[in-house]
């Protein structure tokens, strides 16, 4: 294992031409360079040009969000009939595992080769809030049929809850347009999950047939966020609940400027999110990021599921093994 105690920067490649920059910061997604049907070749994710910057501005962008992403009511939970205090970091409740999760921190870098990198994180019992000496790998993947593939992998050593996600910031514009409005949009969803006054789930898991979350046909954003249904998130804050079936399914199609992302997933859930409180930010081209110029699909568990029975289950217990994949396709 590659102990590193500062931050680093990984490229992967696949013979499909996809390039992929990883960092050992918050196991971060810092470069992905993907080529139009032109063969125009553009950097399709937010970010940053140095170490500093990634480390002292939005420490959101493109990490792993962890232990337990999205949401979690009123920062506490019972597990084994002990409660858990957590931070309060939004709004009264715990938002992607704290001020200090797995984005903020450094990772080990186990493995790295010309076509992926495997990083390993052990947050310590207690970390946070959260119980039990967790074990975390995440592996990407440059695949030769032009995908990004990110394999989870978790075991504990008392009872936890876990929940990963990547929090990747698109524009298949490039990382410099100023919008995702036009950007189309298909998410393969029938249900999803509304949500309370401070964007936690209520615990109903309601059809999207006759709402405006119904994105099962391909949808110009700038059409669906100027509906007022989202105007309370100031656009795309919301989950959708997949189809519940095993191994890699759909999850959602995302076209701008001649190149096509394929989401895949084998996570219950997908967290939409139009980037609506993006602060202004200086970019690695030198634009300014503002809201509503990216878009995040981030697969995973549905938010606060520890509370709500009907929703997949959060809980790790030892001699478990926590696995997701996704993979990004491009087209």
């Amino acid at each position: 294992m590659k102990r590193v105690k500062t931050i680093a920067f990984y490229t992967i490649k696949s013979d499909g031409g996809l390039e992929a920059e990883v960092s050992n910061l918050g196991a971060k997604i810092t470069k992905l360079l993907v080529a139009n049907r032109q063969g125009e070749v553009k950097d399709i994710v937010l970010g940053f040009r140095t170490a500093e910057e990634w480390r002292t501005q939005e420490p959101s962008f493109n990490a792993v969000m962890g232990r337990c992403a999205n949401r979690i009511k009123n920062a506490q939970f019972a597990l084994d009939g002990q409660v858990y205090h957590l931070l309060a970091n939004d709004r009264g409740n715990t938002l992607h595992g704290g001020n200090n999760g797995f984005n903020t921190r450094l990772w080990d870098v186990e493995e790295h080769d010309a076509q992926h990198v495997r990083l390993h994180y052990r947050a310590a019992d207690g970390e946070e809030g959260f119980p039990g000496n967790l074990d975390v790998w995440v592996t990407y993947t440059a695949t030769d049929d032009n995908a990004l593939s990110i394999l989870y992998e978790a075991k504990t050593d008392k009872p936890t809850i876990i929940n990963l996600t990547n929090h990747a910031y698109f524009n298949l514009e490039g990382e410099q347009s100023p919008s995702v409005r036009e950007h189309v949009l298909q998410v393969l969803a029938d249900a999803y999950t509304p949500l309370d006054g401070t964007d936690c789930p209520t615990g109903e898991i309601r059809p999207v047939d006759g709402t405006p979350m119904d994105l099962r046909q391909p949808t110009r954003i700038g059409d669906c966020i100027d509906q007022p249904f989202f105007v309370p998130s100031r656009g795309i804050n919301h989950n959708w609940v997949l189809p519940d079936t095993k191994g890699m399914k759909k999850a959602a199609v995302l076209y701008a400027d001649g190149r096509t992302m394929t989401v895949y997933t084998t996570s219950p859930a997908l967290q939409v999110y139009t980037g609506n409180w993006v602060e202004r930010h200086i970019g690695k081209s030198g634009t300014l990021y503002r809201p509503l110029n990216s878009i995040c699909l981030e697969t995973q568990n549905c938010p606060d599921a520890i509370h709500h029975p009907a929703f997949p289950s959060p809980i790790l217990r030892p001699r478990e093994v926590y696995e997701q994949q996704t993979r990004y396709q491009f087209s």
